[in-house]
């Protein structure tokens, strides 16, 4: 009986999936594992803006960039991460995305989950309740036409970062009652400051061994960023970090990405 009894323990205890080979990369850090996101569990993440974050284990983080796309620095952010198979989630300008959607497809293709970061990248505290709404919703349309060629501002991936954090109670209570989760981070850069790639690098993991887990904010379009993310997308497969892709609980039906 006792026998029986562990074989079924076994049976319902779900395994972690091996990651799989990273082609043309044995030692790749790769992806950990995927982690389902809604807001009717966690309408808002990342202490450095909230109390609470994503439910993550000690050394395991989540990668996000903001801003793009940018045609100089986002290929090369896209070409690191896929050397090493790591998956993030890019939150959009819509304004970048209307210039440049076929660089906004390359990052969906890739398998990276998009997310929206207003259409021009206003200070949303600052604007009246209606026009910030307006300008979000904006946004939304901006990457669903430009990704799945649909004439609507429902996001089929419902994740929102304020620019600046410049968030506001009112704003926060539309996007959770529309069903978007809003992304703060936990640990940063700081790269919209002028620095070498060594000095970030250099920051950035001492940020990261601080706070142990969480959500890591960096900009794709930013050259110091881009040639920092090689190495530091080593350094964290050397000090034993896992990477957590996170995507959306739903797909809205008719979302068929666009190809180049």
């Amino acid at each position: 009986m006792l026998r029986m009894f562990i074989a079924a323990v076994v049976c319902l205890t779900p395994l972690a999936a091996a990651a799989a080979p990273c082609p043309g990369n044995p030692d790749a850090l790769g992806t950990e594992r995927v982690m389902i996101v809604d807001a009717a569990s966690t309408p808002e993440v990342g202490r450095k803006q909230f109390p609470q974050t994503l439910p993550l284990a000690d050394k395991e983080l989540v990668l996000t960039f903001d801003d793009g796309p940018w045609p100089t620095t986002t290929p090369k952010v896209l070409a690191a991460l896929k050397h090493e198979c790591v998956k993030a989630t890019f939150f959009l300008v819509g304004r970048n995305v209307a210039a440049h959607p076929a660089l906004a497809r390359r990052e969906l293709a890739d398998g990276h989950s998009i997310g929206n970061h207003t259409y021009s990248h206003p200070l949303l505290n600052h604007l009246k309740l209606a026009k910030a709404e307006a300008e979000i919703a904006r946004g939304f349309a901006a990457d669903n036409l430009a990704l799945y060629g649909l004439h609507d501002s429902t996001p089929v991936t419902p994740f929102f970062r304020f620019p600046g954090f410049a968030s506001d109670p009112a704003l926060l209570d539309w996007l959770k009652a529309r069903g978007i989760v809003v992304f703060g981070a936990d640990v940063w850069a700081s790269d919209w400051n002028p620095m070498t790639p060594g000095f970030e690098l250099k920051r950035l993991m001492r940020r990261i061994a601080k706070v142990g887990h969480g959500i890591v904010l960096l900009h794709d379009t930013k050259a110091e960023t881009a040639r920092m993310l090689p190495a530091f997308l080593r350094a964290l497969k050397k000090d034993g970090y896992r990477i957590v892709h996170v995507v959306p609980a739903t797909n809205p039906a008719g979302a068929r990405p666009l190809t180049n």
